[in-house]
Protein backbone atom coordinates (compact mmCIF):
# COMPACT_ATOMS: atom_id res chain seq x y z
CA UNK A 1 0.00 0.00 0.00
CA UNK A 2 1.16 3.33 -0.82
CA UNK A 3 0.29 5.50 2.12
CA UNK A 4 -0.23 9.36 1.70
CA UNK A 5 -1.43 11.88 3.78
CA UNK A 6 -4.94 12.43 3.82
CA UNK A 7 -6.51 15.63 5.64
CA UNK A 8 -10.04 16.38 6.99
CA UNK A 9 -10.29 19.40 8.67
CA UNK A 10 -7.60 19.71 11.81
CA UNK A 11 -6.88 16.13 11.31
CA UNK A 12 -4.94 13.45 9.40
CA UNK A 13 -6.95 10.50 8.84
CA UNK A 14 -4.00 8.11 7.90
CA UNK A 15 -0.72 7.43 9.56
CA UNK A 16 2.58 5.99 7.75
CA UNK A 17 4.23 3.16 9.92
CA UNK A 18 8.14 3.61 8.89
CA UNK A 19 7.51 7.58 9.31
CA UNK A 20 6.10 6.97 12.82
CA UNK A 21 9.01 4.63 13.57
CA UNK A 22 11.67 7.32 12.26
CA UNK A 23 10.34 9.97 13.73
CA UNK A 24 10.14 7.74 17.70
CA UNK A 25 13.87 6.52 16.46
CA UNK A 26 14.85 10.63 16.39
CA UNK A 27 12.69 11.01 19.63
CA UNK A 28 14.90 8.23 21.63
CA UNK A 29 18.10 9.71 20.43
CA UNK A 30 17.56 12.49 22.00
CA UNK A 31 15.88 11.37 25.00
CA UNK A 32 19.25 9.05 25.34
CA UNK A 33 21.51 11.63 25.47
CA UNK A 34 20.14 13.39 28.21
CA UNK A 35 19.87 11.55 31.31
CA UNK A 36 17.76 11.76 34.15
CA UNK A 37 18.06 11.72 38.05
CA UNK A 38 14.30 12.29 38.72
CA UNK A 39 14.41 8.54 40.72
CA UNK A 40 11.12 7.43 38.49
CA UNK A 41 12.08 3.43 37.89
CA UNK A 42 8.46 1.68 37.20
CA UNK A 43 6.13 5.08 35.03
CA UNK A 44 2.36 4.64 33.85
CA UNK A 45 1.59 6.92 31.25
CA UNK A 46 -1.90 7.33 31.01
CA UNK A 47 -2.52 8.71 27.28
CA UNK A 48 1.03 7.27 25.70
CA UNK A 49 0.75 7.22 21.76
CA UNK A 50 0.63 10.55 20.68
CA UNK A 51 2.08 13.92 21.59
CA UNK A 52 3.62 14.81 25.44
CA UNK A 53 2.12 11.59 26.31
CA UNK A 54 4.68 9.81 24.46
CA UNK A 55 7.47 12.08 24.42
CA UNK A 56 6.86 11.62 28.50
CA UNK A 57 6.95 7.40 27.81
CA UNK A 58 10.04 7.99 25.60
CA UNK A 59 11.80 9.94 28.06
CA UNK A 60 10.95 7.80 31.32
CA UNK A 61 12.30 4.87 29.66
CA UNK A 62 15.56 6.89 27.70
CA UNK A 63 16.42 9.57 30.24
CA UNK A 64 15.36 7.66 33.36
CA UNK A 65 15.25 4.00 32.14
CA UNK A 66 12.31 2.99 33.42
CA UNK A 67 10.28 0.77 32.66
CA UNK A 68 6.75 1.70 31.84
CA UNK A 69 3.37 0.82 30.79
CA UNK A 70 1.62 2.75 28.43
CA UNK A 71 -2.59 3.44 27.98
CA UNK A 72 -3.94 4.10 24.47
CA UNK A 73 -7.06 3.84 22.98
CA UNK A 74 -6.47 3.71 19.01
CA UNK A 75 -7.07 1.22 16.08
CA UNK A 76 -4.41 -1.40 14.20
CA UNK A 77 -4.05 -1.85 10.58
CA UNK A 78 -4.95 -3.77 8.56
CA UNK A 79 -3.68 -4.92 4.48
CA UNK A 80 -6.87 -2.77 3.53
CA UNK A 81 -6.41 0.37 5.71
CA UNK A 82 -3.41 1.72 8.01
CA UNK A 83 -3.79 2.13 11.66
CA UNK A 84 -3.72 5.65 13.52
CA UNK A 85 -0.68 7.20 14.52
CA UNK A 86 -0.46 6.69 18.09
CA UNK A 87 -0.98 2.62 17.00
CA UNK A 88 2.54 2.97 14.89
CA UNK A 89 3.94 5.29 17.58
CA UNK A 90 3.83 2.41 20.44
CA UNK A 91 4.50 -0.32 18.11
CA UNK A 92 7.80 1.54 17.19
CA UNK A 93 8.42 2.39 20.69
CA UNK A 94 8.29 -0.95 22.01
CA UNK A 95 10.13 -2.44 19.32
CA UNK A 96 13.33 -0.54 20.41
CA UNK A 97 12.88 -0.56 23.96
CA UNK A 98 12.53 -4.14 23.79
CA UNK A 99 15.55 -4.18 22.11
CA UNK A 100 17.34 -2.05 24.55
CA UNK A 101 16.74 -4.28 27.31
CA UNK A 102 13.74 -1.64 29.01
CA UNK A 103 10.38 -3.28 29.92
CA UNK A 104 7.40 -1.92 27.59
CA UNK A 105 3.65 -2.88 27.72
CA UNK A 106 0.78 -1.15 26.37
CA UNK A 107 -3.02 -1.26 26.87
CA UNK A 108 -5.44 -0.71 24.44
CA UNK A 109 -8.93 0.88 25.62
CA UNK A 110 -10.75 3.43 26.93
CA UNK A 111 -8.87 4.66 29.88
CA UNK A 112 -11.88 6.34 31.04
CA UNK A 113 -13.61 3.12 32.03
CA UNK A 114 -13.46 0.97 35.11
CA UNK A 115 -12.38 -2.27 33.06
CA UNK A 116 -8.58 -0.97 31.78
CA UNK A 117 -8.16 0.39 34.89
CA UNK A 118 -8.41 -3.37 36.27
CA UNK A 119 -6.66 -4.63 33.50
CA UNK A 120 -3.68 -2.09 34.11
CA UNK A 121 -3.75 -2.50 37.73
CA UNK A 122 -3.93 -6.42 37.17
CA UNK A 123 -0.84 -6.46 34.83
CA UNK A 124 1.16 -3.84 37.29
CA UNK A 125 0.67 -6.32 40.14
CA UNK A 126 1.84 -9.41 37.89
CA UNK A 127 4.78 -7.70 36.48
CA UNK A 128 6.19 -4.70 38.31
CA UNK A 129 4.46 -4.82 41.67
CA UNK A 130 4.06 -1.26 42.27
CA UNK A 131 4.42 1.89 39.82
CA UNK A 132 6.70 4.94 41.09
CA UNK A 133 5.32 7.25 38.83
CA UNK A 134 2.18 8.18 36.98
CA UNK A 135 1.77 10.84 33.82
CA UNK A 136 -1.96 11.58 32.64
CA UNK A 137 -2.47 12.73 29.51
CA UNK A 138 -6.11 12.00 28.39
CA UNK A 139 -7.10 14.41 25.49
CA UNK A 140 -10.38 12.82 24.57
CA UNK A 141 -13.43 14.74 23.38
CA UNK A 142 -15.55 12.74 24.93
CA UNK A 143 -16.13 10.27 27.89
CA UNK A 144 -18.54 7.53 29.30
CA UNK A 145 -18.34 7.49 32.77
CA UNK A 146 -19.93 4.21 34.80
CA UNK A 147 -23.29 5.33 34.30
CA UNK A 148 -23.36 4.99 30.73
CA UNK A 149 -23.58 9.23 30.39
CA UNK A 150 -21.78 10.56 27.45
CA UNK A 151 -20.24 13.77 27.76
CA UNK A 152 -18.43 16.09 25.30
CA UNK A 153 -16.14 19.00 25.63
CA UNK A 154 -16.31 22.01 23.73
CA UNK A 155 -13.89 24.56 22.33
CA UNK A 156 -16.33 27.84 24.06
CA UNK A 157 -15.35 31.00 25.60
CA UNK A 158 -17.25 31.51 28.95
CA UNK A 159 -17.69 35.60 28.92
CA UNK A 160 -19.35 36.19 25.74
CA UNK A 161 -18.58 36.52 22.08
CA UNK A 162 -14.89 36.54 21.00
CA UNK A 163 -13.56 37.81 18.21
CA UNK A 164 -9.88 37.88 17.36
CA UNK A 165 -7.84 36.47 14.04
CA UNK A 166 -7.21 33.12 13.38
CA UNK A 167 -5.75 31.53 10.38
CA UNK A 168 -7.78 29.01 7.64
CA UNK A 169 -5.55 25.64 7.63
CA UNK A 170 -7.95 25.26 4.37
CA UNK A 171 -5.72 27.77 2.67
CA UNK A 172 -3.48 29.69 5.00
CA UNK A 173 -5.49 33.12 5.14
CA UNK A 174 -5.83 34.55 8.51
CA UNK A 175 -9.52 35.67 9.13
CA UNK A 176 -11.50 37.13 11.82
CA UNK A 177 -13.17 33.98 13.78
CA UNK A 178 -16.17 34.62 16.24
CA UNK A 179 -16.17 32.22 19.04
CA UNK A 180 -19.41 31.64 21.11
CA UNK A 181 -19.52 31.13 24.68
CA UNK A 182 -20.07 27.93 26.27
CA UNK A 183 -24.33 26.90 28.21
CA UNK A 184 -23.48 26.18 31.61
CA UNK A 185 -24.27 22.65 30.62
CA UNK A 186 -21.27 22.43 28.05
CA UNK A 187 -18.48 23.99 30.92
CA UNK A 188 -19.50 20.79 32.88
CA UNK A 189 -19.40 18.49 30.43
CA UNK A 190 -15.91 20.21 29.04
CA UNK A 191 -14.74 19.68 32.97
CA UNK A 192 -15.96 16.14 33.36
CA UNK A 193 -13.75 15.14 30.31
CA UNK A 194 -11.12 17.19 30.46
CA UNK A 195 -10.59 18.28 34.14
CA UNK A 196 -9.01 16.18 36.80
CA UNK A 197 -12.07 13.40 37.84
CA UNK A 198 -10.62 10.73 36.41
CA UNK A 199 -7.71 11.50 37.46
CA UNK A 200 -8.35 10.81 40.91
CA UNK A 201 -10.20 7.73 39.95
CA UNK A 202 -7.03 6.31 38.18
CA UNK A 203 -4.93 7.06 42.02
CA UNK A 204 -8.25 5.68 43.68
CA UNK A 205 -7.74 2.90 41.87
CA UNK A 206 -4.03 2.67 42.22
CA UNK A 207 -3.91 3.27 46.55
CA UNK A 208 -6.61 0.82 46.68
CA UNK A 209 -5.18 -1.69 45.42
CA UNK A 210 -1.70 -1.12 46.41
CA UNK A 211 -0.07 -0.95 43.08
CA UNK A 212 1.84 2.83 43.44
CA UNK A 213 4.25 3.19 45.32
CA UNK A 214 4.57 5.48 48.76
CA UNK A 215 6.18 8.75 47.51
CA UNK A 216 5.31 8.59 44.44
CA UNK A 217 4.69 11.05 42.12
CA UNK A 218 2.04 11.71 39.39
CA UNK A 219 2.10 14.74 36.74
CA UNK A 220 -0.88 15.78 34.49
CA UNK A 221 -0.51 18.33 31.64
CA UNK A 222 -2.04 21.82 31.16
CA UNK A 223 -1.49 25.21 28.94
CA UNK A 224 -1.86 29.01 30.37
CA UNK A 225 -0.64 30.75 27.70
CA UNK A 226 -0.55 34.88 26.76
CA UNK A 227 -3.45 37.08 26.90
CA UNK A 228 -4.18 36.47 23.36
CA UNK A 229 -5.42 33.29 23.67
CA UNK A 230 -7.00 34.07 27.25
CA UNK A 231 -9.96 33.95 26.04
CA UNK A 232 -10.65 30.75 23.86
CA UNK A 233 -8.32 29.06 26.03
CA UNK A 234 -7.38 29.78 29.82
CA UNK A 235 -10.78 31.56 30.80
CA UNK A 236 -12.23 29.65 28.15
CA UNK A 237 -14.55 26.06 28.39
CA UNK A 238 -11.52 24.22 28.03
CA UNK A 239 -9.41 26.86 30.62
CA UNK A 240 -12.27 25.67 33.46
CA UNK A 241 -11.57 22.17 32.71
CA UNK A 242 -7.70 23.29 33.15
CA UNK A 243 -8.42 25.05 36.60
CA UNK A 244 -10.58 21.93 37.84
CA UNK A 245 -7.49 19.27 37.18
CA UNK A 246 -5.47 22.08 38.79
CA UNK A 247 -7.08 21.80 41.86
CA UNK A 248 -7.14 17.91 41.53
CA UNK A 249 -3.62 17.94 42.26
CA UNK A 250 -4.09 19.56 45.38
CA UNK A 251 -6.86 17.17 46.48
CA UNK A 252 -4.52 14.36 45.58
CA UNK A 253 -1.80 15.40 47.64
CA UNK A 254 -4.25 16.34 50.59
CA UNK A 255 -5.91 13.08 50.36
CA UNK A 256 -3.14 10.73 50.27
CA UNK A 257 0.26 12.24 51.71
CA UNK A 258 2.68 9.90 50.24
CA UNK A 259 1.76 10.67 47.03
CA UNK A 260 2.74 14.26 45.51
CA UNK A 261 1.02 15.44 42.60
CA UNK A 262 1.92 18.08 40.36
CA UNK A 263 0.31 19.98 37.01
CA UNK A 264 3.04 20.89 34.34
CA UNK A 265 2.40 23.63 32.36
CA UNK A 266 4.01 23.12 28.69
CA UNK A 267 4.78 25.37 26.16
CA UNK A 268 2.00 25.48 23.10
CA UNK A 269 2.94 22.96 20.66
CA UNK A 270 1.26 21.52 17.13
CA UNK A 271 -0.90 18.59 18.61
CA UNK A 272 -3.99 17.02 17.68
CA UNK A 273 -6.32 18.84 20.12
CA UNK A 274 -3.98 22.44 19.70
CA UNK A 275 -5.13 22.12 15.83
CA UNK A 276 -8.41 22.32 16.63
CA UNK A 277 -8.73 25.35 18.98
CA UNK A 278 -9.36 28.70 17.31
CA UNK A 279 -6.92 31.04 17.12
CA UNK A 280 -4.25 29.28 18.63
CA UNK A 281 -2.68 27.95 15.61
CA UNK A 282 -1.73 30.95 14.36
CA UNK A 283 -0.48 32.42 17.29
CA UNK A 284 1.80 28.87 17.31
CA UNK A 285 2.80 29.32 14.10
CA UNK A 286 4.07 33.14 15.02
CA UNK A 287 5.66 31.72 18.59
CA UNK A 288 7.53 29.39 16.27
CA UNK A 289 9.43 31.52 14.15
CA UNK A 290 10.07 34.02 17.08
CA UNK A 291 11.53 31.08 19.40
CA UNK A 292 13.32 29.39 16.47
CA UNK A 293 14.94 33.08 15.81
CA UNK A 294 15.63 33.26 19.48
CA UNK A 295 17.06 29.67 19.90
CA UNK A 296 14.99 28.70 22.25
CA UNK A 297 12.27 26.62 20.38
CA UNK A 298 11.34 23.02 21.94
CA UNK A 299 9.40 19.85 20.60
CA UNK A 300 7.30 17.94 22.58
CA UNK A 301 10.97 15.67 23.27
CA UNK A 302 12.72 18.47 24.47
CA UNK A 303 10.05 19.44 26.53
CA UNK A 304 9.26 16.14 28.70
CA UNK A 305 13.14 15.69 28.32
CA UNK A 306 13.50 18.22 30.16
CA UNK A 307 10.93 17.58 32.86
CA UNK A 308 12.81 14.42 33.92
CA UNK A 309 16.12 15.72 33.58
CA UNK A 310 15.66 19.61 35.25
CA UNK A 311 12.07 19.88 37.08
CA UNK A 312 11.48 16.28 38.47
CA UNK A 313 13.97 15.31 41.55
CA UNK A 314 14.04 12.41 43.48
CA UNK A 315 10.44 12.45 44.11
CA UNK A 316 9.89 16.33 44.47
CA UNK A 317 9.24 19.10 41.75
CA UNK A 318 10.62 22.21 41.13
CA UNK A 319 7.88 24.40 41.00
CA UNK A 320 6.67 28.32 40.95
CA UNK A 321 4.62 29.75 44.13
CA UNK A 322 0.95 28.03 42.59
CA UNK A 323 3.11 24.51 42.52
CA UNK A 324 3.13 24.44 38.76
CA UNK A 325 6.03 22.80 37.63
CA UNK A 326 6.88 25.64 34.63
CA UNK A 327 8.06 24.14 30.95
CA UNK A 328 6.30 27.20 29.28
CA UNK A 329 9.04 29.47 31.01
CA UNK A 330 11.08 29.86 27.65
CA UNK A 331 7.96 30.68 25.89
CA UNK A 332 5.96 33.08 28.75
CA UNK A 333 9.29 35.48 28.57
CA UNK A 334 8.95 39.04 28.47
CA UNK A 335 11.21 39.64 25.44
CA UNK A 336 9.17 36.72 23.38
CA UNK A 337 5.75 37.62 24.40
CA UNK A 338 6.51 41.21 23.18
CA UNK A 339 7.80 39.86 19.79
CA UNK A 340 4.83 37.61 19.27
CA UNK A 341 2.49 40.49 20.53
CA UNK A 342 4.20 42.54 17.69
CA UNK A 343 3.76 40.11 15.07
CA UNK A 344 0.16 39.43 16.05
CA UNK A 345 -0.86 43.15 15.28
CA UNK A 346 0.94 43.15 11.94
CA UNK A 347 -0.47 40.02 10.38
CA UNK A 348 -2.51 39.49 7.79
CA UNK A 349 -2.89 37.08 4.62
CA UNK A 350 -0.57 38.42 2.54
CA UNK A 351 2.17 38.80 5.13
CA UNK A 352 1.78 35.74 7.07
CA UNK A 353 4.42 33.26 5.44
CA UNK A 354 6.71 36.09 6.00
CA UNK A 355 5.76 36.42 9.90
CA UNK A 356 4.82 33.53 10.88
CA UNK A 357 6.53 30.38 10.84
CA UNK A 358 3.88 28.23 8.11
CA UNK A 359 6.39 25.65 6.97
CA UNK A 360 7.18 24.57 10.57
CA UNK A 361 3.63 24.70 11.81
CA UNK A 362 2.70 22.11 8.67
CA UNK A 363 5.95 20.27 9.43
CA UNK A 364 4.95 19.30 12.77
CA UNK A 365 1.37 18.80 11.91
CA UNK A 366 2.53 15.94 9.69
CA UNK A 367 5.27 14.53 11.43
CA UNK A 368 2.39 13.84 13.77
CA UNK A 369 1.14 10.96 11.42
CA UNK A 370 4.32 9.77 10.36
CA UNK A 371 4.62 11.93 7.42
CA UNK A 372 7.68 14.29 6.51
CA UNK A 373 10.26 12.20 7.72
CA UNK A 374 14.18 11.77 6.61
CA UNK A 375 15.19 9.14 4.88
CA UNK A 376 11.81 7.78 4.08
CA UNK A 377 10.73 7.01 0.71
CA UNK A 378 6.67 8.30 0.58
CA UNK A 379 5.41 6.51 -3.15
CA UNK A 380 7.36 3.31 -1.70
CA UNK A 381 4.83 0.26 -1.06
CA UNK A 382 4.32 0.26 2.57
CA UNK A 383 3.20 -2.74 4.93
CA UNK A 384 0.06 -0.79 7.33
CA UNK A 385 0.45 -3.83 9.66
CA UNK A 386 2.48 -2.96 11.89
CA UNK A 387 2.13 -5.11 15.97
CA UNK A 388 2.33 -3.85 18.94
CA UNK A 389 4.18 -6.49 20.18
CA UNK A 390 2.61 -6.56 23.82
CA UNK A 391 -0.63 -6.67 22.52
CA UNK A 392 0.11 -9.51 19.91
Amino acid sequence: MIIQPKTRGFICTTAHPEGCRKIVSKSIEYAKAHKSECGAKKVLVIGSSMGYGLSSRIAAAYSSGAATIGIIFDKEGSEKKPASAGWYNTAAFEEFAHKDGLYAKTINGDAFSKEIKDQTIALIKKDLGKVDMVIYSLAAPRRTTADGTVYSSVLKTTEGNYTNKTIDLKDNSVKEVTIEPATEEEVLHTIKVMGGEDWMDWMDALKAADAIEKDAVTVAFSYLGPEITHPIYMNGSIGQAKKHLYETSKAISAKYSDIKAYISVNKALVTQSSSAIPVVPLYISLLFRVMKKNGTHEGCIEQMTRLFTDKLKAGSAITDEGGMIRLDDLEMKDEIQAEVKKLWDEVNTENVKDLADIDGYWSDFFALFGFGAEGIDYEADTDPVYDIASLK
